[in-house]
């Protein structure tokens, strides 16, 4: 069994780990942050960061400077230090007039990205000048929302998901804090703000975006149920697999040809790639089992459940899943996007749940993650 951990009744709208996963940080989708510090099996609430004014929608921690970022609607970033026994905030200039949606570390820790819901993304650093952080913007051709966000491990290249129905890969390269950066197979010329690569044309919006550990792949899953993935050192090859689950929300890397995809379902799916660039399903990852009830229903209980839950079955109210509703986060817990042994997702129950790889592949007969 995964190892759960129950957070309330509220949605848990973004959590981040520290380096070493001691503590976590979490928003219940309000305007405040939880720091919680690992003590045996349980998580101890130590920290309570509510400088925005309004809902925190994205939070990333860096795990060598042990500095945390977050972002909200109320169009602000703040970037967190700890100082003593008290998490100082710094105040981000994003210069943004709509809603900030995501923000992530890039992997040097130097940088970090933030989507918004003005159509652009604001790509910060620290201007030691002026002692603070300040942003650069790219703009086109994004014509939506930016959903999720992902970095390139050359510390360069940004992948980006939005509502226009299109993922993209941009330069996001500063040259006040870093070198000229080396060709790649997405390109070789990269000054700031250069789309390197962009796919549209499918059915629903992009939720979740992610690098492969080499950087040569992008996987992205949209409203339309479908996983895409593209394979820069193959000429940018785009495969495709349209399925018949309830619309993804996130996906993630976990080894170099195995993908996990979560979302409304409230079940990890794996996906797998073969040589020749086919993505296929493997397998639902969630072996909970069924929660069902004997006895027939009347009538009015039968209209009832389908009224409410879309479905006659004769089940109880809880679903056959850990998580008993939406997951809308997936981030590596152990190892890294080319062998992770455990990873984590939340979920709009307000469960953390943190599963392990090994024991997933003894549960499930046949399966095999490579």
């Amino acid at each position: 069994m995964p190892e759960t951990h129950n957070f309330g009744f509220d949605p848990i709208s973004s959590h981040a780990f520290n380096g070493d996963r001691t503590q976590l940080a979490i928003s219940p989708n309000n305007n405040e942050v939880h720091i919680y510090t690992k003590s045996g099996r349980k998580w101890v609430k130590a920290h309570v960061l509510n400088e925005h004014s309004q809902r925190v929608t994205g939070i990333d921690w860096a795990p060598n400077s042990n500095t945390i970022v977050t972002c909200g609607t109320d169009r602000n970033a703040y970037v967190w230090n700890l100082q003593g026994d008290e998490w100082k905030p710094t105040l981000v200039i994003l210069r943004i007039n709509r809603a900030a949606t995501y923000v992530k570390w890039s992997p040097l820790e130097n940088k970090f990205a933030v989507g918004s819901g003005a159509r652009l993304i604001s790509v910060c650093y620290f201007e030691q000048e002026n002692d603070w952080w300040v942003s650069k913007h790219i703009k086109k051709p994004i014509r939506s929302t930016v959903t999720s966000l992902d970095w390139h491990p050359n510390n360069i290249l940004l992948a980006a998901g939005s509502t226009d129905f299109k993922a993209r890969v941009f330069s996001a390269y500063i040259k006040e804090v870093e070198a000229k950066p080396s060709a790649t197979p997405w390109g070789a010329k990269m000054p700031f703000g250069h789309l390197m690569f962009e796919c549209g044309g499918g059915g629903g919006w992009v939720h979740g975006v992610s690098f492969s550990e080499s950087g040569d792949k992008l996987v992205w899953v949209s409203h339309d149920s479908c996983v895409h993935v593209v394979n820069a050192a193959q000429e940018k090859t785009v495969s495709v697999i349209k399925t018949e689950y309830l619309p993804f929300l996130a996906c993630s890397w976990i080894t170099d040809n195995s993908i996990v995809v979560v979302g409304h379902d409230c079940n990890p799916l794996l996906f797998s790639q073969d040589g020749q660039g086919n993505i296929s399903f493997v397998n639902k990852l969630d072996t909970k089992g069924s929660n069902k009830v004997s006895g027939n229903k009347s009538a009015m209980m039968l209209f009832r459940d389908l009224d409410k839950r879309a479905t006659t079955e004769t089940t109880g109210t809880e679903q056959d899943t850990v998580h008993q509703n939406t997951i809308t986060e997936l981030t590596i817990h152990t190892g890294s996007k080319g062998n992770a042994s455990k990873f984590c997702t939340t979920g709009v129950d307000g469960q953390l749940v943190i599963w392990d790889v090994k024991s997933l592949e003894s549960a499930i007969a046949g399966l095999r993650i490579a």
